[in-house]
């Protein structure tokens, strides 16, 4: 994948905010009620402070005490309810905007596949989609409603204490400014670099894990144990001095934070005694401003707080946000023909690996309903161009026709649906076997399964089978053999029926007799589609009707 611009803090916010939207009245519910909630919280001590007035004789808002503790019973009640709803609140927002940011990154990987992830790190992928989507929930539940609530918050203390008097409330604005502001930019600033170097190293820590979880077999026969530990040592010491590193920075920022709002108390304990001692304000002002300045940082703290956080969230958000505006190599056609498929021809194809060109001046006809045999060593272009007719790479050069139409002028939905691909190696997922036969046609009944089945040499495995077509194959069909998942693969082109069929070594895995049961099925059962059969044996060769060979990537 090509190296993405490097997006500012700024920019990356404002794509993460358009997706708010919908749930923009939920969100506004979630500040007005967080608003609440913080006034109760900073008024309870603000109450106390009028209930001592009232008790030492002095003038008091409120003259009750009774009445004070009244305000203060009902205002803690208040705080929790409010606290818990707008939490509730911004959560549900965030899980749901989570959800659709894993759809549209899964879209985003399927527009990809697989030309633009062709090599890319499994690991770092898991990553992404788990670890790095996670980390924007702290975006989304802790980030935007508390900065409008902190805004509001500010704004309503500010002028509550200036009603005393102006200056103790410019301080206390003041401190709010830092606290709430420049402390978090100055610390999302100081950390930037760290929190994408520990994004990244988390990302390469559990690829390395994921590879030596899959290759344990192999670890064990060969002894490899100990050199295996070392690496997973070294990545976890590597990666617990990148968090070291972000904790450091993190205690620094909440040391500074206590250390601002101490001085800004102070300050405007100081500015109101000043006053009092000139005859400006009176004793009432001085205890009620103080407890204001005391009681009030709540909001603004969970800003400063939010800075360390904030530069996790932006190095994952990039990641994120990298996939998501990644164009691929062939974009899908949708704005083309529904060409129905009538034999298939290439035209002096040439393609290329980066630098590395694979197929010179190739030219072939397929013509329709015909079994056409490519033969030829490994890495001769063979899969490559079968992978061109399914689109997965534009050709560099030459054309390849569908039927009358250039096949970058036919919809891929409508081409992949006329073609079903077969290849060495068939993906299977933590399901049933019958569930992945029918990823080739989700509507599919039990007998259209079976009777693929049938055709692929399989239905007499499966029927052993203790719970025969609901077996399991676990993670990655493990539970099966090579030659069982690819007879898998075979089943699921027989089950999509498409008019042209696809197929990449798929006896490679199977014994004599399983390939010759195969190879009589295609050429039965495909009497009325186009069967284009790569292969390097030539007993794969004997049911084509006509072969050609590929050398150097040309056909001899």
């Amino acid at each position: 994948m090509n190296a993405p611009k490097k997006r500012s803090p700024f920019a990356i916010v404002r794509r993460l905010i358009v997706l708010v939207r919908p749930m923009l009245p939920v969100m506004l519910a979630a500040i007005a009620m967080g608003v609440a909630g913080y006034f109760c919280a900073t008024f309870i001590t603000i109450f106390g402070g009028f209930g001592l007035l009232a008790a030492a004789g002095l003038e008091s808002p409120i003259s009750s005490v009774s009445t004070v503790f009244a305000c203060i019973l009902v205002f803690a009640l208040l705080r929790g309810v409010l606290r818990y709803a707008e939490q509730a609140s911004n959560h549900s927002i965030a899980f749901k905007l989570l959800a659709l940011i894993r759809d549209r990154v899964f879209g985003a990987l399927r527009r990809l596949t697989p030309a633009k992830l062709e090599g890319r790190d499994r690991g770092d992928l898991i990553s992404l989609i788990t670890a790095d989507i996670e980390q924007l929930e702290v975006f989304y539940a802790h980030t935007i409603s508390p900065v409008c609530i902190a805004v509001v918050c500010v704004g309503g203390m500010t002028c509550f204490t200036a009603r005393y008097h102006l200056l103790p409330a410019l301080v206390l604005l003041a401190g709010y400014l830092l606290v709430g502001a420049a402390l978090p930019v100055w610390s999302a600033r100081r950390g930037d670099k760290a929190a994408r170097a520990y994004r990244q190293t988390l990302a390469d820590t559990n690829s390395y894990m994921l590879e030596n979880l899959r290759g344990l077999r192999d670890t064990l026969q060969y002894q490899d144990t100990a050199n295996r530990a070392e690496g997973i040592a070294a990545h976890s010491e590597t990666l617990g001095e990148k968090q070291k590193t972000l904790k450091y920075r993190e205690g620094v920022t909440v040391g500074a934070t206590n250390t601002l709002i101490l001085l800004t108390v102070l300050a405007v304990l100081g500015v109101s005694l000043h006053l009092y001692q000139n005859g400006a304000l009176d004793a009432d002002g001085v205890l009620v401003c103080t407890l204001a300045a005391l009681s009030s940082f709540g909001p603004v703290v969970a800003l400063a707080n939010l800075g360390a956080s904030l530069t996790q969230v932006f190095a994952s958000a990039d990641r994120v946000l990298d996939l998501l505006d990644e164009e691929p190599v062939t974009a899908d056609v949708t704005d083309g023909a529904d060409t129905a498929f009538a034999g298939a021809e290439a035209r002096k194809v040439r393609f290329a690996y980066a630098d590395e060109e694979v197929l010179h001046d190739l030219s072939l006809t397929i013509p329709k309903r015909k079994i056409v045999g490519i033969t030829g060593r490994s890495g001769s272009g063979k899969s490559t161009f079968l992978r061109l007719l399914l689109r997965f790479w534009d050709v560099s050069g030459g054309s390849i026709r569908f039927g009358a139409e250039d096949i970058r002028r036919v919809n891929t939905a409508a081409l992949r649906a006329q073609e079903s691909l077969v290849t060495q190696e068939t993906e299977l997922f933590d399901d049933t076997i019958e569930n992945n036969i029918k990823i080739a046609r989700c509507d599919a009944t039990r007998a259209e399964v079976e009777a693929a089945c049938k055709k692929a040499a399989l239905d007499g495995f499966i029927r052993k089978l203790p719970k025969g077509y609901d077996t399991p194959v676990g993670e990655l069909g493990g539970a099966l053999s090579g030659g069982e998942r690819q007879r898998i693969g075979v089943a699921r082109a027989f089950l999509h029926d498409a008019p042209f069929l696809l197929l990449d070594e798929p006896t490679s895995n199977l014994d004599s007799l399983n390939e010759g049961i195969i190879l009589k099925a295609v050429r039965d059962e495909c009497r009325e589609k186009t069967v284009l059969l790569v292969s390097h044996r030539k007993s794969t060769m004997a049911v084509a009707d006509v072969s050609f060979s590929v050398e150097s990537g040309r056909l001899s």
